[in-house]
């Protein structure tokens, strides 16, 4: 069973009476374990998919079926549910709180489930160790580098133990050896068997994936394999 399939997905919005297509019938899945690079130019719905897969938006027509159920029809509590329990979220911006610690940003995604304090700091920690942030939990996020903010975001994105991470452009305010980092931390993650969907627009950020779906003009024009990158610690590509 697919974690992800998608069923002749559209999506159209509509404004004073005008609908406006963005994605036409898309048709695809994403297995457990998978490491899927969406890609495609400004403009080309690889964002509205990601929306869409990630329970932030819904499909006008198709089906969207996730773990075995169909979750086109879900209403806006049940897709808030989703958000919560099944995915977890690492943008461009961060979003973090400013004038708050590394380790309570982290914790937030868990501030509505029931569980006691210290097994929430317990999950929070063992977030940072993953993304090698331990030795930053004291800090406030205002006092770390654009490198490190992205790493407490994808722990925060980890904490509920989700069944796939959404990456939407996370180098994209970053520079280019703070962004090689971030991206071997999404490597890493995934050859430990998390599920990772990357949306971006920047080819060197896309190879990382071990698959590219290429969006344009609200179509699927190529699935492609990507072979395997290696790098050594400092960032630097071994060979491919």
């Amino acid at each position: 069973m697919a974690l992800i399939e998608v069923k002749n997905l559209t999506k159209s919005y509509e404004n004073d009476g005008v609908a406006t297509s963005v994605l036409y019938g898309l048709n695809f899945k994403i297995e457990k374990g998978e490491f899927v690079a969406i890609m495609g130019p400004s403009g080309s719905g690889k964002s509205t998919l990601m929306h869409i897969l990630g329970f932030l938006d819904k499909l006008t027509a198709g089906s969207y079926i996730f773990e075995g159920k169909d979750v086109s029809g879900l209403t806006d509590d049940e897709l808030a549910e989703m958000r919560s329990n099944q995915v977890g979220f690492v943008f461009q911006a961060f979003n973090l709180l400013p004038r708050t610690t590394v380790l309570e940003n982290v914790m937030l995604p868990l501030t509505y489930v029931k569980m006691d304090q210290a097994e929430r700091i317990k999950k929070s920690k063992e977030a940072l160790i993953a993304v090698g942030l331990e030795h930053r939990l004291n800090h406030f996020s205002n006092q770390l580098s654009g490198g490190e903010k992205q790493r407490v975001a994808i722990a925060r994105s980890l904490v509920n133990n989700p069944a796939v991470i959404f990456a939407d452009e996370p180098t994209g305010n970053l520079d280019s050896k703070s962004g090689l980092q971030v991206m071997r931390i999404l490597q890493s993650l995934n050859e430990a068997g998390r599920t990772i969907i990357l949306v971006t627009h920047e080819k060197y950020t896309a190879d990382h994936a071990r698959r590219i779906l290429r969006v344009k003009d609200g179509l699927i024009i190529e699935d492609v394999e990507v072979a395997k990158r290696l790098f050594a610690k400092d960032g630097e590509e071994l060979m491919k």
